[in-house]
């Protein structure tokens, strides 16, 4: 099955401080590249993988599972470790709840995490018949492109598929018990006007999260896939900012 335009994942050699960036659910890069475009014209050394499923049909997507979108966003994050001295990881959606969770397995291994809209508990009433009707129908209608900026699409599925979304619903119970473990320091962009994630992800995450250094910023103008939204440049000055307050200085010898 041939990529979508613009899912192509991305990757850049650049300093030693490496930057993780994980795409949502039913996206793709395309949805994150600006961003992971600017932290690379920034000198850092990034990393956009492609998360398995996504990016080409939704049928794909339902033959996959949460583990196997984290062994992706794992592999990553062990290739930018080996060649670097430092990893921050960036999430919008479904990528925030993969990173919580890479937050939690790998703890200081992981230097802070920046935040976009992260999933981390399931909207509305909807999802808790999915164990039962992702058996009887495979797709619900598409969440992409919850924009507010005219004329701007981020290329997600046109459809949601339900077996895909059972295991990511799963997975906000696993990252939910975890937060607490979750100690690195924490930016969090939230949209008030969300009509993909509700606000109580970010209650949730704010809440019980073990971050001592957390910061909450709220994008006024955008709604869900901010990152591609009218606050972008809002998100992208204040993940860089972020980063290099919390970059190791390398001592000369």
């Amino acid at each position: 099955m041939p990529l979508l335009p613009g899912a192509e994942p991305y990757r850049h050699h650049g300093g030693p401080v490496g930057i993780l960036v994980c795409h949502g659910f039913t996206g793709s890069p395309r949805s994150m590249r600006p961003w992971a475009e600017r932290a690379a014209a920034e000198g850092y050394s990034v990393s956009l993988p492609l998360l398995p499923g996504h990016g080409t049909h939704w049928k794909d997507l339902n033959t996959t599972r949460w583990q196997d979108w984290y062994a992706t966003v794992e592999r990553e994050y062990l290739e930018l470790a080996e060649e670097c001295d430092q990893v921050f990881v960036f999430g919008l959606s479904m990528g925030g709840l993969l990173s919580l969770h890479l937050a939690a397995q790998q703890g200081p291994g992981v230097s802070g995490l920046v935040l976009v809209n992260p999933l981390v508990k399931m909207p509305g009433q909807a999802h808790v018949a999915l164990p039962v009707v992702r058996h009887l129908v495979p797709s619900f209608p598409g969440i992409a492109s919850d924009i507010a900026k005219p004329g701007v699409d981020e290329g997600g599925y046109t459809r949601t598929p339900l077996h895909a979304a059972h295991s990511m619903k799963q997975l906000t119970k696993i990252v939910q018990s975890e937060l607490p473990s979750v100690t690195q320091p924490l930016l969090l962009f939230r949209s008030p006007k969300d009509n993909v994630v509700s606000p109580d992800s970010g209650r949730t995450l704010l809440e019980h999260v073990g971050s001592k250094d957390l910061e909450e910023r709220l994008l006024e103008r955008s709604l869900h896939v901010a990152t591609l939204d009218y606050d972008a440049e809002l998100i992208f000055d204040g993940s860089m900012d972020f980063v290099q307050r919390l970059t190791v200085p390398v001592a000369k010898g």
